[in-house]
């Protein structure tokens, strides 16, 4: 396929406009894009499994259940040397850890522990969370343009159990996800679901 800027000329948009239908494109199975290497369209499209990562508060609405937040801990430190290896940025970063909670009708849903670069978000450090979880501020004032995501089966230590209401080596789920906006790291986040939850996907 042409390059970015030449598809940009022929449609007379931006160039950002571009890149982000050929990410969607990608994303669907239908190009292959590799770098140096451009953007090919493939003979066979792909069928690729889709998850939508949606906020709590909406998967437990949905749920008709009543969503309740709360923040647990909040604290600017210097980035440990494993974050700084996930995220890719020198170990003296300062990062905003927060630790909160998702309740459906009162019961734990999910525990959300997450590292916000302050560098690539200044304005988190003084963000009030206090009634907005992260990630949902996060979506409204400095969304993500690329996520690296894993799924962990783990067992519950004890003080992961005294928070999801479980007893300690319960089998739980837990997500991490790391972000980026245009290649800079924003954040790197854990959340933890509640015994028996179930993920589910379409393709």
């Amino acid at each position: 396929m042409p390059t970015e800027t030449q598809l940009a000329e022929e449609f007379n948009c931006a160039r950002a406009t571009v890149n982000r239908a050929l990410r969607e494109l990608a994303e669907q199975g239908f190009v292959e894009r590799k770098r140096k290497s451009g953007t090919r369209v493939k003979k066979e499209p792909s069928k690729h499994a889709k998850l939508e990562f949606s906020l709590a508060r909406q998967v437990v609405e949905n749920q008709n259940a009543a969503y309740r937040y709360a923040l647990v801990e909040r604290n600017v430190v210097i980035s440990p040397g494993w974050l700084s290896s996930q995220l890719n940025v020198a170990p003296n970063v300062r990062v905003l850890h927060v630790i909160c909670m998702h309740y459906a009708d009162n019961r734990p849903f999910q525990m959300e522990e997450r590292w916000i670069n302050i560098e690539a978000v200044p304005d988190v450090e003084d963000a009030d969370l206090l009634e907005q979880g992260p990630h949902e501020w996060l979506l409204t004032t400095a969304p993500f343009t690329d996520a690296e995501v894993a799924f962990c089966a783990i067992s519950a230590d004890a003080r992961l159990a005294e928070f999801m209401g479980t007893t300690a080596g319960a089998s739980m789920i837990q997500m991490e996800r790391t972000t980026w906006k245009s290649e800079k790291p924003l954040t790197f986040a854990r959340m933890t679901h509640h015994p028996g939850y179930c993920i589910r996907t379409k393709y």
